[in-house]
């Protein structure tokens, strides 16, 4: 829901700060020859220059991740051609599609010709039927090896999309065309290829969809449509019919020798991917029916298994793990998983303009997504607990890398073209980052938006406005589902308190140098799961706080009770720790544990949050989120 409010009030005129060239990115695409039936309600900004904290992470993946990257390693798989069961095929196109969302961020001509050179490789060692992959002939179309032909379509589409090559696209055709008919030619179901009831195989649903969207040719949408209806008999996930059964129990728990074998019918990234390309298909139909399943689903990952950082699963697989969360979990919150659930939000976002998902967004971005990320930005978590320690994944398949590596920055660079966006009726304001943001208005002119924050480490939010001619339009301003009080004012208005969760738009005539300014309380809110014995997490505005051993206070293992204030939260004094390798540091008060009849005084201990804890480019230090609490036989 959006509240609106109509100023007709002259704002004030402001000088416009001035902003770097490091960081910015135009965002453009080839045109589609498919018009969708569904037409998304935001569309990206045209150009972002993102400083402060965000921008930092940014900067490091891209040189140390990024520009990094051994190109030919990730190629020499589909020259080999010799594999029979693993997952080379699919490090390419992640980190290739990683890679086009950082050069529209910064396209820098390094980068640009890196990109020339992994696309150009990677047709070379297409055959003269079309095939690029991995695998050997005997063993096409199982195990890995569609998931892998997707991420290669992806890859050659996201090219296609930046540059205009017509060849790219032809490959892109090429590779497609053969999959159909190497499937026809076998009288293969797709649902019966591979891994996880053939999810793994039926995401290569998304750039089916994508083909046809750019070419108009029939054949891939009406492969979309079968791959959908597999989904749907015995053998298929029932991604539609399940969609309202909790994600975690739509299947039997597999066998533990099966456990990411055919039989796992709750892999969680897989699931999720194939939504991905059901939202696509659904813009292109409009049948309602896909949108309802993938929202259905949307809320079920939501309610059952979504923790307090913005990720889950558990062994790669969906477990009904929300509640599960304070203890001790094999395996939990996989990066790619995280980026997965970040990118299904921006579906979802984009389709329906709605302020839960930027909300969902927001939370998963700054906790378990940075929290994944090593600070130099050149390795990524695979897994990242709420408790214990950050450590480093294997290598898999042999090729320096494993899957969450390639898979964070993918999350990472979809945030510049989701911070500001464009509607029919005017702009959207989702996320609040240091930075120039330049959109298109409703009558096609050119606006930018300066933010000068330092948001989420303050709530204080300045955006001012440089727009050539005046225009009537709204802009709306997500109001974070956490704040418990908000003011925004403009022009001599004031508006306290608006509704938390969802849009307040101001609907006005703008001008050049208009100014609006956001404040946002940032208490220290404390959240209980009530279990034997019950815990508490504590959090401020969207960030998550933990413990960490090298911050003051009592020993790590130490049962610490938050010293609540008159308002049931916690007090809260922000620190300047960042020296240290920490980007936020508070100091609050608790009650310790006591052995006196009459109690004990509070003691002080350091949190930060929870992308900094236990995240170091040495060692691993032990963190926790979840603070036991003393079992009290009285309550």
């Amino acid at each position: 829901m959006i509240r609106k409010i109509r100023l007709l009030i002259i704002l004030a005129i402001v000088a416009l700060p001035t902003f770097s060239q490091t960081g910015s990115f135009r965002f453009t695409r080839a045109q589609d020859i498919a018009e969708p039936k569904i037409s998304d309600q935001l569309t990206p900004a045209t150009s972002v220059n993102i400083q402060g904290f965000a921008g930092e992470k940014f900067d490091a993946s891209y040189r140390n991740r990024i520009l990094a990257q051994d190109v030919q390693r990730l190629v020499e798989p589909f020259t080999t051609k010799d594999e029979h069961h693993c997952w080379q095929g699919e490090f390419w196109g992640k980190w290739f599609t990683s890679a086009v969302l950082a050069y529209r961020y910064n396209p820098t001509p390094e980068l640009e010709e890196k990109l020339k050179h992994a696309v150009y490789a990677l047709m070379e060692t297409q055959t003269p039927e079309g095939y690029i992959g991995n695998y050997a002939p005997e063993r096409r179309l199982q195990a890995w090896d569609i998931w892998g032909r997707k991420y290669c379509l992806l890859g050659l589409i996201a090219y296609y999309d930046m540059s205009n090559d017509q060849k790219v696209l032809d490959a892109a055709k090429k590779q497609a065309d053969f999959l159909i008919g190497e499937l026809e030619e076998k009288n293969a179901s797709i649902v019966k290829m591979g891994n996880h009831r053939g999810m793994a195989a039926s995401s290569v649903l998304e750039p089916m969809c994508q083909l046809y969207a750019r070419t108009g040719n029939r054949k891939y949408l009406d492969f979309a449509e079968e791959i959908v209806r597999q989904w749907e008999t015995a053998d298929g996930p029932q991604l539609i019919s399940k969609a309202s059964t909790p994600v975690g129990q739509r299947f039997p728990k597999p066998d533990s020798p099966n456990w990411y074998g055919w039989d796992q019918g709750q892999k969680a990234y897989e699931m999720m991917s194939c939504y991905e390309g059901l939202l696509e298909l659904y813009r292109l139909t409009g049948n309602e029916s896909y949108r309802e399943a993938a929202e259905q689903t949307w809320q079920s990952i939501q309610d059952t298994e979504i923790n307090i950082a913005g990720s889950g699963s558990a062994m790669e697989a969906w477990f009904s793990g929300k509640e599960l969360q304070t203890a001790p979990i094999a395996h939990y919150q996989e990066t790619c998983v995280t980026v997965t659930w970040l990118k299904f939000n921006q579906q979802m976002l984009r389709l329906t303009g709605e302020a839960k998902y930027a909300d969902e967004i927001e939370r998963t971005f700054y906790n378990a997504l940075l929290g994944s990320m090593r600070p130099d930005g050149a390795d990524w978590a695979k897994y990242t607990p709420l408790h214990g320690q950050r450590l480093e994944g294997s290598e898999q398949c042999g090729m320096g890398l494993n899957c969450c590596n390639a898979s964070g920055p993918r999350g990472l660079f979809t945030m510049p073209a989701t911070v500001t966006m464009s509607s029919p009726k005017g702009l959207f304001v989702n996320f609040y980052m240091e930075g120039s943001y330049t959109l298109e208005t409703p009558a096609g002119r050119e606006v930018t938006l300066h933010q000068k924050t330092d948001y989420p480490r303050t709530g204080l939010i300045e955006i001012e406005l440089d727009l050539r001619k005046e225009e009537e339009m709204e802009i709306s301003l997500r109001v974070p589902a956490w704040c418990s009080g908000s003011t925004l004012r403009a022009g001599g208005t004031t508006i306290t308190n608006a509704t938390p969760g969802e849009y307040f738009t101001i609907d006005r005539k703008w001008k050049k140098g208009d100014k609006i300014e956001i404040e946002f309380e940032m208490e220290g809110r404390i959240h209980t799961m009530h279990s034997q014995p019950s815990f508490v997490a504590i959090t401020r505005g969207p960030i998550v706080l933990a413990r960490d051993e090298r911050l003051n206070g009592p020993a790590l293992e130490a049962v610490l009770t938050p010293a609540v204030n008159d308002n049931a939260t916690i007090d809260l004094t922000l620190m300047d720790r960042e020296d240290d390798g920490f980007w936020m540091t508070f100091s609050a008060r608790f009650i310790p544990e006591s052995y006196k009849e009459g109690g004990t005084e509070p003691v002080e201990s350091e949190l930060c949050d929870y992308a900094s804890a236990g995240n170091s480019d040495s060692g691993a230090p032990f963190f926790k989120v979840w603070l036991p609490q003393l079992i009290n036989p009285r309550k």
